[in-house]
């Protein structure tokens, strides 16, 4: 357990070895919820709205199977000419 004081402004300062374990860094954010009769902080990433799409179910279900594929080995060039990309597509 680390005892933290409330300081000014009601700010508290977590200990390096929480901030260390959770990777916390200056300009985080931290979620804060009521739990029972207690506090709960947990770090939460902002993800910048031009990037939502890559974490939708839609698109990570793609990633799995692009995982899976490279996994199994179900690559194919690197290529030498276009026309020889096109030719594999075409296949």
């Amino acid at each position: 357990m680390s005892l933290v004081k409330v300081k000014r402004n009601f700010q508290v300062t977590i200990p390096g070895k929480i901030r260390k374990i959770f990777n916390i860094m200056e300009g985080d954010y931290l979620d804060v919820e009521k739990h029972n009769n207690g506090i709960f902080i947990r770090p939460v990433k902002i993800v910048h709205s031009d990037q939502e799409y890559f974490y939708t179910k839609e698109w990570q279900k793609g990633e799995a199977e692009a995982d899976k594929d490279i996994a199994e080995g179900k690559l194919a060039g690197p290529f030498e000419t276009v026309d020889d990309l096109i030719k594999e597509l075409d296949s």
